[in-house]
């Protein structure tokens, strides 16, 4: 199904009502936030990257007097420390967060929102426990696959954006760009901070560039601070390198009927660069119970009309 949503204005930004520091390991520390009513509805969002953090925008989408609106920024980044840590960071440490959470604040199941890798994350979370999940809302479906990578960081989308393709390569010898997710990943840990820092600002660049059907120079100026860059990339890749941890090539499809009793809600932008559509159509079809809107006006960022306006009428109406 494809849509052009008429615009209706958003909630404003919410104010935090509580927050919180969850020790999840001996190394990890992760940061919470509560938002909204705290008799409303329970969501629990899940940021993208891996190596985001918290966009407090995204409280936009709930009604404050109708959804408990649960926030964190994932191991290694935002406010959670320690800061851009690798070591005991993978999928399944991150699905173990969740329940802590959950756990934490006495929620017995709950909605879960996700886009980009927040989708993953979601499935992830959600075939794992689905007995926690009421209904997922998922936005620029990423399915974590060895071909889903490639395209973005190997050959595809550099076909579309040559010019960004050309500074995400700039930092990568010729004799090394056969293999650049290995070849960054190579960077980003090195003991060189600068090697480091300048492989991590290149790599946040390339996604800040593409992730919007007309991109903007905010964003891209966004994604080229030296705090979030480092996170973002070292953290990603880490993620990238080793195919996001899961335990086969295509594991959410191969486990998504454990969803087939849960609704499904998914929009996902027609032009989407990042992740193409081909992702969310293949959720689609094997996912039981679940429903999807493509907009035909839109790339993959949240921010993008088309998508937001979808993603708000759905929250309104459940």
């Amino acid at each position: 199904m494809t849509v052009e949503c008429k615009h209706t204005p958003l909630y404003p930004v919410s104010q935090i009502r509580k927050k919180y520091e969850l020790q999840v390991s001996n190394l990890h520390k992760i940061y919470i936030e509560e938002h909204g009513s705290a008799s409303g509805r329970p969501v629990v969002v899940l940021h993208g990257g891996p190596g985001g953090a918290i966009n407090r925008e995204v409280t936009q989408y709930f009604d404050p007097n109708k959804w408990r609106v649960i926030l964190f920024d994932q191991r290694g980044c935002g406010k959670s420390t320690p800061f851009a840590s690798l070591e005991e960071n993978t999928t399944w440490d991150l699905v173990s967060d969740i329940e802590k959470i959950r756990e934490m604040l006495g929620i017995d199941r709950w909605a879960v929102f996700g886009g980009s890798w927040g989708s993953t994350l979601g499935l992830a979370y959600g075939v794992t426990h689905p007995d926690r999940c009421e209904l997922l809302i998922l936005r620029g479906i990423f399915l974590g696959r060895k071909r889903d990578i490639y395209w973005l960081y190997q050959d595809g989308a550099s076909s579309i954006y040559p010019d960004a393709w050309d500074r995400f390569l700039a930092p990568i010898s010729v004799n090394d760009r056969g293999d650049l997710v290995a070849a960054y990943y190579d960077a980003l840990t090195s003991n060189n901070k600068n090697i480091q820092l300048v492989a991590a600002k290149a790599w946040s660049v390339w996604e800040g560039s593409i992730c919007q059907l007309v991109p903007k120079q905010s964003t891209i100026d966004d994604f080229s601070v030296d705090k979030f860059a480092l996170a973002f990339a070292r953290i990603e890749c880490h993620y990238f390198f080793n195919q996001c941890f899961f335990l086969s090539d295509d594991y959410i499809i191969s486990n998504i009927s454990k969803l087939e009793n849960i609704p499904g809600y998914i929009v996902h932008g027609r032009y989407d660069v990042v992740c193409p559509a081909i992702q969310a159509w293949q959720l689609h079809k094997a996912w039981k119970g679940s429903k999807l809107t493509f907009i035909d006006n839109a790339g993959h960022s949240l921010s993008e009309s088309g998508i937001s306006q979808q993603i708000l009428a759905w929250t309104e109406q459940l």
